[in-house]
């Protein structure tokens, strides 16, 4: 059975590109009525930040990113946070000692720095000197009797190369000489990801470990590993990195990150799912809107691209564009609503019918759910000051002025406008200097919704006490 995982580090946020990779792991199982599991790597205790888990785990939820096994779900193959599993990677290191394909190192932080300074120095890389790679048995008991403070390193070949087909990228040869003696397990007794990542994805039976490509180089250490313990690894699949569009690393510096920045700022999760999935990924056609269900039909590792993906936010903004009007009216009410009552309480307090009526005004236009309190502003803020200024280009402002007047109070909000189109005319005085006057009267803009729209949204009653407010500031 195909069986992928996605295993993030509780450290902070979700990454967007994390949530590309649960998103593809996710996908890859599905398409193929396999399981995907949600395993939390907590073994840097160091970096750990409270409510991380809940978090990430709740924003792979909102995506619909659901897991078949997690620390929320359970499953055969729990724990499901490691370090709730240490006991399990201290058998596995010991195993590693038995058969000599790891050793104790004692080397202190100041000696591994200034090894570290020197080969850089010499133009060289900065890896471990493996000085403790042939320490005796009798020596090495000696130092751990003493209490001195140890690491556990694998023996990585001084010769050879690792040969391996990636399922992205094809086949992937890296010699072993540019392979440091990685520590496996840390002085604090916590295994480092290399250890846990091989020892939880065999325990787990993970078939297929899909992954951002910057793991690619440290591959050849887990395929070591499988083969030091006599296990059968997984396919790999690395995909492309995501890049600022001036192909740098996507990183908060230059902009937002994390999936809850795009949840605040009102993307919606289709939108965010269809965005994500085309950064690396095409179907092999011009199409450009998918639901995470067709996601589920077409998706295949075959047509993920090896090249960099530039994370286009216009494309974002198109693609929520579209998702947002193809929103039926509830749908539409549900999301939009908290961003717009964050802004005007009294929102909360409209009928479904009211708030239908609005949103349907605006629905052609919102790219973002948070435009919402924009767009409505009108409704709940009538205009505060009014400038004369701005109508500086109407040659018979004063004549229009003069015929509103004459047609207030509104008592037949269906005849209003008609027969102040009729008078308009008869003066000979085009449309195009009514509707702005109007709609500035109503809204305090020269542009935007249609007058009919405008009187019929905020009523009657509303409707004059505006117009009537205007007319007496000239």
């Amino acid at each position: 059975m195909i069986r992928t995982r996605f295993a993030p580090s509780p450290t902070g946020f979700l990454h967007v590109g994390g949530l590309r990779t649960a998103l593809y792991s996710f996908l890859f199982a599905k398409k193929n009525l396999g399981q995907f599991i949600l395993r939390i790597e907590d073994t840097d205790q160091s970096r750990l930040v409270q409510e991380a888990t809940s978090k990430l785990i709740s924003a792979l939820n909102w995506a619909g990113v659901s897991c078949d096994e997690g620390p929320q779900v359970g499953g055969n193959f729990g724990p499901y946070v490691q370090s709730e599993r240490l006991s399990i990677y201290h058998d596995y290191i010991q195993q590693l000692l038995t058969q000599s394909h790891a050793y104790y190192c004692f080397c202190s932080p100041e000696r591994l720095e200034l090894v570290r300074a020197r080969k850089i120095a010499s133009k060289l890389p900065p890896a471990y000197d493996r000085t403790c790679r042939n320490l005796d048995h009798s020596n090495v008991n000696e130092k751990i009797t003493a209490g001195e403070k140890f690491v556990v390193r694998m023996k990585v070949p001084l010769t050879g190369e690792s040969v391996f087909t990636d399922l992205v990228r094809g086949t992937v040869t890296i010699d072993y000489k540019n392979i440091d003696d990685q520590v496996l397990l840390k002085s604090d007794g916590f295994p480092t990801y290399h250890l846990a990542v091989v020892v939880d994805d065999h325990l787990m039976q993970i078939s297929h470990v899909i992954r951002g490509e910057e793991w690619l180089s440290s591959t050849p250490k887990h395929l070591l590993l499988y083969s030091y313990f006599g296990w059968q690894a997984p396919e790999f699949a690395h995909i492309p990195l995501l890049l600022n569009p001036d192909k740098s690393k996507l990183s908060k510096r230059q902009g937002d990150v994390a999936v809850e920045d795009y949840i605040k700022l009102g993307y919606t999760k289709e939108a965010l799912v269809n965005f994500i999935a085309l950064l690396g990924w095409n179907p092999g056609d011009t199409r450009e809107i998918f639901s995470l269900d067709e996601l589920m039909q077409e998706f295949s590792l075959e047509r993920v691209g090896k090249s960099g993906a530039i994370f286009n936010i216009e494309k974002l903004r198109w693609l929520n564009h579209k998702w947002l009007i193809s929103y039926q009216p509830e749908k539409l009410r549900e999301l939009v609503l908290p961003f717009l009552s964050a802004s005007y309480p009294q929102a909360q307090e409209l009928s479904p019918e009211v708030l239908d009526k609005l949103l349907k005004l605006i629905q052609k236009d919102l790219i973002t759910l948070a435009d919402s309190a924009n767009l409505l502003a009108f409704y709940f803020d009538a205009p505060t000051s009014l400038d004369k200024t701005v109508f500086a280009n109407l040659k018979h402002l004063e004549q229009v002025i003069s015929l509103i007047k004459n047609y207030l109070p509104i008592t037949n909000h269906a005849a209003f406008l008609p027969e102040l189109k009729q008078a308009l005319k008869a003066e000979q005085i085009h449309l195009s200097e009514l509707f702005p006057v109007l709609r500035y009267a109503l809204t305090g803009h020269l542009e935007g919704f249609a007058i009919q729209d405008l009187i019929d949204i905020l009523g009657i009653q509303e409707s004059n006490a505006r117009l009537e407010k205007f007319i007496k500031s000239f």
